[in-house]
C-alpha cells in the first residue's frame, strides 16, 4: 500500500472519531453547567424531574453512537475493499515488474549475443577483405605472367604479292612497302593493310627481308627496314639482266609502340611471285 492510500484512510478514520467525541463532551459539560447554575434551593424542586430528562439524554447518545458506529463500520468496509483493491494492483504491479526484470535478463542476453555475432561478423569481414586482397594479387600476377607470356610469342612471316607474280615500282620517291601474303603473325604485331610492325613490349627484336628482281639497266632492286621513320638497313642489288637477289638482317631493341617497316628505294623494283622471293620476317628474341 502506497503512503497516499494510508493517508486517505486515517483521514477517513478520523472524522467518526472526532464525532463520536464531540457527542460526549457537550452532554457532560450541560449537566455540569445547569448544577452550577440552578440554586441550591431549586436543585431539590427539579430531582424529581432529573430521571426522565438523564433517560432521553442517555438514549440520544447512544442513537447517536450507534450511527456513528454504524458509519465507522461503513467506512471501514470501504477501506478493507480499497485495501484488498490496493493489494491486488500491488500484485499486479509487482508480477509486472518480474516480468520486466525477466524481459530485461533476456535482453541483456541478446544483446551479449548480438555484440558476439558482430565481433564473429567483423572477425569474417576481414577475413574476407584479406582473401579478396589476395586473390586480387593472385588475379593481376595471373594476368602479368598471361601478358607476358603472349607478348614473349612474337613472331610473324610475309610474302609481297598476296597471289600471282608481278613487280613493285620503281617510284620516284621512297615507298613504304606492304607484305600482304602472311604466313605467320604469333602476337598479332603485325598488319598486313600497312605493312608496319608495331613493338607490344620492350625488348629484342630480329627482323630479316629478302629483295628479289629482273635485272634491268636502269632500275635496280632495294629496299630499307625503317624505325619510327628513320633508316636502319639496306638491301640493294642492281643487274642490267637475269634474275638478283639480296637480303639483309638487324636486331632491334624496341619500345612498346615503336614502328618497323621496309621502304622501297627510290627509282627501284621490287618482284614477287607463287615462290615468294620477297619477304619481310622478324621475331621477339627477348623482353627488356
Amino acid at each position: 500500500m502506497n503512503s497516499a492510500s494510508t493517508v486517505k484512510m486515517e483521514k477517513t478514520m478520523f472524522v467518526p472519531l472526532f464525532l463520536l467525541i464531540c457527542f460526549f463532551s457537550p452532554g457532560q459539560l450541560q449537566t455540569q453547567s445547569d448544577k452550577d447554575l440552578i440554586p441550591q434551593g431549586k436543585q431539590t424542586e427539579s430531582l424529581g424531574k432529573e430521571p426522565a430528562n438523564a433517560s432521553y439524554q442517555q438514549q440520544t447518545s447512544l442513537q447517536d453512537i450507534h450511527a456513528v458506529l454504524r458509519q465507522m463500520s461503513a467506512l471501514l468496509g470501504e477501506q478493507r475493499a480499497e485495501i484488498r483493491h490496493l493489494q491486488r494492483e500491488n500484485e499486479a504491479q509487482a508480477a509486472k515488474l518480474r516480468e520486466l526484470e525477466l524481459q530485461n535478463t533476456e535482453l541483456d542476453k541478446v544483446k551479449q549475443q548480438v555484440q558476439a555475432f558482430s565481433s564473429l561478423i567483423s572477425a569474417q569481414t576481414g577475413e574476407l577483405i584479406a582473401i579478396k586482397a589476395k586473390a586480387n594479387v593472385t588475379e593481376n600476377q595471373v594476368e602479368v605472367l598471361k601478358r607476358e607470356r603472349t607478348v614473349k610469342q612474337v613472331a610473324f612471316s610475309a610474302s609481297l604479292l598476296a597471289s600471282g607474280s608481278g613487280t613493285v615500282g620503281p617510284f620516284n620517291t621512297h615507298t613504304p612497302l606492304v607484305f600482304r601474303n602472311v604466313v605467320t603473325n604469333i602476337g598479332n604485331a603485325y598488319n598486313p593493310h600497312t605493312g608496319f610492325f608495331i613493338a607490344p613490349v620492350r625488348g629484342a627484336y630480329h627482323f630479316e627481308f629478302y629483295i628479289g628482281a629482273h635485272g634491268h639497266a636502269s632500275h635496280p632492286s632495294g629496299a630499307v627496314l625503317v624505325k619510327n621513320g628513320q633508316a636502319t638497313f639496306i638491301a640493294y642489288e642492281h643487274q642490267p639482266s637475269h634474275y638478283g637477289s639480296s637480303a639483309n638482317g638487324i636486331t632491334l631493341l624496341l619500345e612498346v609502340g615503336d614502328v618497323v617497316f621496309l621502304r622501297l628505294w627510290v627509282n627501284s623494283m621490287m618482284s614477287d611471285s607463287e615462290n615468294h622471293h620477297s619477304t619481310f620476317s622478324g621475331h621477339l628474341l627477348f623482353i627488356m
